[in-house]
C-alpha cells in the first residue's frame, strides 16, 4: 500500500528513488528476469538508495546503471515522496522524472533487466506491473 504521508508505525528499512524517462508523451518501462524479486513484471528506472547517497544522486547513478544514459542530478525533476508498506515491511519511494528532447540509445543492464519498452501510461496500467505502481502512475500523470 501507498500512502501521502507517513501511516502511523511506518518504519522505513530503505528508500527508493525511481524516474519516469519520457521523451514524446512515452515512457520507459524495465522488465525484470524471473529470478528476481516481482519477476516478470515491468517498472520503471529505480533502485535502493547506497548509505551517504542523497536523493538525486541515488537517481543518477540509478539511470545510468541500468539504461547507460547519464542525466546529470540538476536535470531531474523531483515529484514526490511517498510511504509504502510491502511485503511486511516499509519504506519511503521518492518519484522523478526527466523529460528527453531526442529519444537516447538505452543499453539495459542485463543482470537486472530483460528488456525495456517505451509506453503510454495508458498503455503501461494494461501490463503486468510492479506491485504499486499502477498507483505511482496514475498520481504522477493524474490518469483515473
Amino acid at each position: 500500500m501507498i500512502y501521502k504521508n507517513p501511516p502511523a508505525g511506518f518504519s522505513p528499512r530503505f528508500e527508493i528513488a525511481s524516474c519516469y524517462l519520457e521523451h514524446n508523451g512515452q515512457f520507459v518501462l524495465l522488465h525484470r528476469h524471473g529470478n528476481k524479486s516481482q519477476a516478470n513484471k515491468w517498472g520503471v528506472i529505480a533502485g535502493k538508495m547506497e548509505e551517504g547517497e542523497n536523493v538525486y544522486d541515488a537517481m543518477a547513478r540509478e539511470i545510468k546503471e541500468e539504461t547507460s544514459i547519464n542525466i546529470p542530478k540538476e536535470k531531474l525533476k523531483y515529484f514526490t515522496k511517498l510511504y509504502v508498506h510491502h511485503g511486511g515491511y516499509d519504506f519511503v519511494y521518492h518519484i522523478f522524472s526527466n523529460k528527453l528532447d531526442i529519444r537516447p540509445e538505452i543499453k539495459i543492464n542485463e543482470k537486472e533487466h530483460k528488456s525495456f519498452k517505451w509506453v503510454l501510461p495508458e498503455e503501461a496500467l494494461r501490463m503486468d506491473l510492479v506491485d504499486d505502481l499502477d498507483e505511482c502512475i496514475k498520481l504522477f500523470y493524474n490518469v483515473i
